[in-house]
Protein backbone atom coordinates (compact mmCIF):
# COMPACT_ATOMS: atom_id res chain seq x y z
CA UNK A 1 0.00 0.00 0.00
CA UNK A 2 1.56 3.60 -0.65
CA UNK A 3 -0.68 6.57 0.59
CA UNK A 4 1.55 10.19 0.05
CA UNK A 5 5.62 8.81 0.18
CA UNK A 6 4.84 6.29 2.50
CA UNK A 7 4.74 2.30 1.83
CA UNK A 8 3.43 -0.20 4.33
CA UNK A 9 3.42 -3.86 3.81
CA UNK A 10 1.68 -6.53 6.10
CA UNK A 11 2.05 -9.57 7.14
CA UNK A 12 1.10 -11.91 9.85
CA UNK A 13 2.90 -13.25 12.73
CA UNK A 14 3.06 -16.79 11.20
CA UNK A 15 6.50 -15.23 9.17
CA UNK A 16 8.12 -14.75 12.49
CA UNK A 17 7.21 -17.65 14.46
CA UNK A 18 6.78 -20.28 12.21
CA UNK A 19 5.10 -24.03 12.80
CA UNK A 20 5.03 -26.87 10.79
CA UNK A 21 1.01 -26.73 9.86
CA UNK A 22 1.35 -23.85 8.67
CA UNK A 23 4.83 -23.82 6.52
CA UNK A 24 3.07 -22.17 3.27
CA UNK A 25 1.22 -19.13 5.49
CA UNK A 26 5.15 -19.26 7.10
CA UNK A 27 6.81 -19.06 3.54
CA UNK A 28 4.45 -16.38 1.63
CA UNK A 29 4.60 -14.28 4.31
CA UNK A 30 8.42 -14.54 4.72
CA UNK A 31 8.22 -13.25 0.93
CA UNK A 32 6.51 -10.63 2.08
CA UNK A 33 8.73 -9.78 5.02
CA UNK A 34 11.62 -9.70 2.62
CA UNK A 35 9.97 -7.41 -0.32
CA UNK A 36 8.99 -4.70 2.82
CA UNK A 37 13.07 -4.33 3.55
CA UNK A 38 14.08 -4.47 -0.11
CA UNK A 39 11.04 -1.74 -0.54
CA UNK A 40 12.28 0.33 2.60
CA UNK A 41 15.93 -0.02 1.28
CA UNK A 42 15.02 1.67 -2.29
CA UNK A 43 12.54 4.09 -0.31
CA UNK A 44 15.31 5.44 2.00
CA UNK A 45 16.91 6.35 -1.54
CA UNK A 46 14.16 7.81 -3.03
CA UNK A 47 12.81 9.59 -0.31
CA UNK A 48 10.05 6.92 0.27
CA UNK A 49 8.93 6.02 3.72
CA UNK A 50 8.42 2.48 3.92
CA UNK A 51 7.18 0.17 7.23
CA UNK A 52 5.70 -2.93 7.76
CA UNK A 53 2.91 -3.89 10.45
CA UNK A 54 2.76 -7.11 11.18
CA UNK A 55 -0.53 -8.17 13.23
CA UNK A 56 -0.80 -11.06 15.37
CA UNK A 57 -4.01 -13.12 16.44
CA UNK A 58 -6.61 -11.11 15.30
CA UNK A 59 -10.52 -12.21 15.26
CA UNK A 60 -11.32 -12.15 11.97
CA UNK A 61 -14.02 -14.80 10.00
CA UNK A 62 -10.75 -16.43 8.69
CA UNK A 63 -9.47 -17.05 12.04
CA UNK A 64 -12.81 -18.48 13.43
CA UNK A 65 -12.88 -21.03 10.26
CA UNK A 66 -8.97 -21.81 10.68
CA UNK A 67 -9.65 -22.06 14.66
CA UNK A 68 -12.98 -24.40 13.52
CA UNK A 69 -10.59 -26.32 11.70
CA UNK A 70 -8.15 -27.61 14.16
CA UNK A 71 -10.07 -27.74 16.88
CA UNK A 72 -10.41 -31.12 18.29
CA UNK A 73 -13.07 -33.72 18.63
CA UNK A 74 -12.84 -33.29 22.05
CA UNK A 75 -13.69 -29.60 22.60
CA UNK A 76 -15.87 -27.03 20.37
CA UNK A 77 -14.99 -24.52 18.08
CA UNK A 78 -16.11 -21.79 20.67
CA UNK A 79 -13.50 -23.84 23.48
CA UNK A 80 -10.62 -23.97 21.17
CA UNK A 81 -11.36 -20.01 20.58
CA UNK A 82 -11.18 -19.29 23.91
CA UNK A 83 -8.59 -21.37 24.87
CA UNK A 84 -5.71 -20.40 22.19
CA UNK A 85 -5.23 -16.93 24.02
CA UNK A 86 -4.52 -18.68 27.19
CA UNK A 87 -2.00 -20.86 25.25
CA UNK A 88 -0.30 -18.38 23.59
CA UNK A 89 0.18 -16.56 26.86
CA UNK A 90 -1.61 -13.56 25.09
CA UNK A 91 -4.63 -11.91 27.34
CA UNK A 92 -7.04 -12.00 24.53
CA UNK A 93 -7.74 -11.90 20.56
CA UNK A 94 -6.83 -8.74 18.71
CA UNK A 95 -9.65 -6.89 17.12
CA UNK A 96 -10.14 -6.06 13.22
CA UNK A 97 -10.48 -2.66 13.98
CA UNK A 98 -7.61 -1.98 16.06
CA UNK A 99 -4.77 -2.49 13.12
CA UNK A 100 -5.67 0.84 11.40
CA UNK A 101 -5.23 3.35 14.40
CA UNK A 102 -1.18 1.51 14.56
CA UNK A 103 -1.00 2.57 10.62
CA UNK A 104 -3.06 5.83 11.21
CA UNK A 105 0.21 6.52 13.57
CA UNK A 106 2.57 5.00 11.34
CA UNK A 107 1.58 8.12 8.24
CA UNK A 108 1.52 10.95 11.02
CA UNK A 109 3.77 13.26 11.41
CA UNK A 110 5.06 12.12 14.67
CA UNK A 111 6.18 8.94 12.90
CA UNK A 112 8.02 10.75 9.44
CA UNK A 113 11.55 9.50 10.92
CA UNK A 114 10.48 6.20 11.11
CA UNK A 115 11.15 3.66 7.72
CA UNK A 116 12.72 0.24 7.58
CA UNK A 117 10.77 -0.97 10.46
CA UNK A 118 8.40 -3.83 11.43
CA UNK A 119 5.61 -3.16 14.41
CA UNK A 120 4.18 -6.17 15.41
CA UNK A 121 1.03 -5.96 17.27
CA UNK A 122 0.21 -8.99 18.37
CA UNK A 123 -0.67 -8.92 22.39
CA UNK A 124 2.32 -10.10 23.42
CA UNK A 125 2.02 -13.81 21.36
CA UNK A 126 5.75 -13.48 20.51
CA UNK A 127 7.67 -11.64 23.54
CA UNK A 128 10.70 -10.26 22.56
CA UNK A 129 12.80 -7.47 24.37
CA UNK A 130 15.75 -5.99 22.51
CA UNK A 131 15.75 -8.88 20.26
CA UNK A 132 16.43 -11.80 22.84
CA UNK A 133 13.29 -14.28 22.76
Amino acid sequence: MVLAGHAYAGAVIGALDQKPAFAAVAATNATINGLAKVFAEQGIRDGVQVNRIVPGAVITGLRKSLVGTGASTHMTVEESTEQFPEKAEMNRYGRPEEIPDLFVFMVSPPAKWMTGTSVRMDGGEIKEIKGIR
